[in-house]
C-alpha cells in the first residue's frame, strides 16, 4: 500500500476520534519509514484537527485539491519551457490563457453544492453575501 492511500482514513474520518484512531494506525504502518511526518502530524494535529468540528459537506472541499493541483500542472508544462518572462504583464497574460483553457475541462457537477453552500453560510456567517444570495 502507498502511504497516501493510508493516510485518507485520517483525514476523511467522520470524527476527530476516529481520525485520532487511523492517525495511530498510519503510525503503526508507516511510523518507521517516515517518522517525521507522522511526527509532525501529532505536533501539530490541534491545528489539521480543527476541521472537523464542520460537517462533511464543507471538510470534503478542504481536503480535495484535484483541481487546484491539475491548473498548477497546467501552470507548470505552460512555464517550465519558457526560458525568461520580458515582463510580469507577459507571464500573466500566460496564465490568464490556462485558466481560460483550464475552465473549458471543468464540467463535471459538485456533488451536493447546494447543502455544502448552505453549511458555508452556517458556519461563515456574512462571508459569501457579497457573491451570491442564498
Amino acid at each position: 500500500k502507498a502511504f497516501m492511500y493510508d493516510l485518507k482514513p485520517v483525514y476523511k474520518a467522520v470524527n476527530k476520534e476516529s481520525a485520532e484512531l487511523a492517525l495511530d494506525e498510519l503510525d503503526r504502518l508507516w511510523g518507521s519509514k517516515y517518522p517525521a511526518v507522522i511526527a509532525s502530524w501529532r505536533e501539530k494535529w490541534h491545528l489539521l484537527s480543527a476541521y472537523f468540528k464542520y460537517p462533511e459537506a464543507v471538510r470534503k472541499p478542504i481536503y480535495t485539491t484535484n483541481t487546484f493541483e491539475a491548473l498548477h500542472r497546467q501552470f507548470r508544462k505552460l512555464t517550465k519551457t519558457k526560458g525568461a518572462f520580458p515582463n510580469e504583464n507577459s507571464l500573466l497574460k500566460l496564465l490568464y490563457v490556462a485558466i481560460l483553457n483550464a475552465g473549458e475541462k471543468w464540467t463535471r457537477p459538485i456533488n451536493n453544492w447546494g447543502q455544502t453552500m448552505m453549511q458555508l453560510s452556517i458556519h461563515f456567517p456574512g462571508r459569501l453575501d457579497k457573491v451570491m444570495s442564498l
